[in-house]
């Protein structure tokens, strides 16, 4: 069964990489001077209220102003690139909550497919959890409207809300109970870490994105572990099909892991967009080998961490070719509440490599046993209106100083091929050292 996992209240698809901080209040201005391009002519802007009396008149049915206006906005963003778009108000709130980490919803990860919706991971403590709702529950009408004969999306668009206001729910248990539920939607902290025991003593993190507290989250976790008395012989950061998301918790992972040097820089066209950050004394997991699982879906924040971990020889990068989106994004308040999501710079890895349309290259090439030989995603290459390429493709740019870890490249792939995660536990092609 083909499937979308989602949870109420937020549809994971991929986030768009922000700024450090908080990311949403960026205010990248014009340097003087530099506008070389002609401006716009009076009859240029008759131009455009001709098509937008022309549409407001002549469209097949009635279309609002303010409709036909946001439509204008949205048309003059995506097309300068696939990752500049304009955000309504609502749309503004839910990624500034999305940046935190937290969603409003009632707490449930729903499979949806086949016509149906059914729930697959509830959150603890969260108001699905207190009302009963298990995994395997199937909603069948949401606020009195039957699912079935609707469009899904639809469906789960409906489940949305605002925290402290109420949902109503009819639930049909595996054992054929139909339930009808209310209750109070609320914030929800994203679950986007996991965490496991592999054999022999390797620890495994899954991280599904990057919000602003997920460097908090897997440094406590390490903590935990520790506490507890448990010694890490190894460590994986599972980044596949994650999106990104802000980029400092990714600049904090990197920086937990390495003992100094450079992260990541980012160069825009104006001034102010020119930042560097760097490592300060302190690895987490000192002499611990670290390994980052990639894939196509890996991407944004993911390949700065992926980028930086690799440049300095501090984690060996085990998977495939990642997505290659190397622009970042500053989200910019307009006065009628909503924002603007405007490319304004590319990043590089430390010694200078470009990610943007090309994407990390890992170490080691793998293929993971939940690849599909037939999957079709696209690449950040593949998309219209992409940046180019630019900058250094194989490194060179800046010297940096390497861990020199020895990796044990045959035993991480024994570990990997016993968890039942590799195709094969043979290395297809790549180095088997770092």
């Amino acid at each position: 069964m083909d499937t979308i996992k989602t949870f109420s209240g937020l549809l994971l698809a991929s986030v768009l990489f922000l700024l450090p901080g908080d990311g949403l209040d960026a205010q990248p201005q014009e340097d003087a001077g530099d506008v070389e391009h002609a401006q716009l002519t009076l009859d240029d802007l008759r131009t455009f209220t001709d098509v937008f009396n022309q549409a407001r008149r002549n469209y097949v049915e009635p279309v609002e102003d303010r409709t036909l206006l946001d439509a204008a906005i949205r048309g003059m963003l995506t097309d300068l690139d696939p990752h500049s778009s304009y955000l309504t108000p609502e749309e503004y709130s839910e990624l500034k909550d999305t940046s935190k980490g937290r969603y409003s919803g009632i707490g449930v990860r729903m499979d949806v497919g086949d016509g149906r919706i059914v729930i697959d991971a509830v959150i603890d403590d969260s108001p699905a959890d207190r009302a009963g709702i298990n995994p395997g529950d199937v909603i069948t009408a949401v606020e009195g409207e039957a699912v079935k004969g609707r469009l899904l999306p639809d469906a789960i668009g409906q489940m949305d809300g605002d925290p402290g206001t109420d949902l109503r729910l009819t639930v049909l248990t595996p054992d054929g109970e139909e339930r009808e539920l209310l209750m109070t939607r609320e914030y929800l902290l994203m679950p986007t870490l996991g965490f496991e025991w592999l054999d022999d003593g390797w620890g495994y993190f899954r991280m599904t994105q990057f919000h602003q507290e997920s460097a908090n989250h897997l440094r406590d976790a390490l903590d935990s572990i520790a506490a507890d008395g448990a010694v890490l012989e190894g460590l994986f950061i599972d980044l596949r099909n994650n999106p990104g998301g802000v980029l400092q918790p990714a600049v904090e992972l990197a920086d937990g892991f390495l003992e100094g040097g450079r992260i990541v820089h980012v160069k825009g066209r104006n001034t102010n967009m020119q930042m560097e950050f760097d490592a300060r004394p302190g690895d987490w997991l000192p002499g611990v080998p670290v390994v980052l699982l990639v894939d196509r879906g890996s991407a944004s924040a993911s390949e700065v961490l992926a980028g930086a971990l690799q440049d300095h020889g501090r984690a060996l990068v085990v998977g495939e070719r990642t997505f290659g989106k190397g622009s970042v994004q500053s989200v910019l308040p307009l006065r009628n509440g909503g924002a603007i999501k405007l490319t304004t710079a590319r990043y590089y890895t430390p010694n200078g490599r470009s990610i943007q349309a090309r994407g990390i290259l890992p170490d080691v090439e793998v293929t993971f046993d939940d690849s599909d030989e037939t999957d079709t995603r696209r690449r950040e290459a593949d998309l219209h209106h992409h940046l180019d390429m630019d900058g250094i493709e194989d490194g060179g740019g800046t010297t940096v100083e390497p861990i020199g870890m020895a990796f044990p490249v045959e035993k991480i792939l024994e570990v990997l091929d016993a968890a039942g995660m590799l195709e094969s536990a043979e290395p297809e092609s790549g180095d088997e050292s770092a």
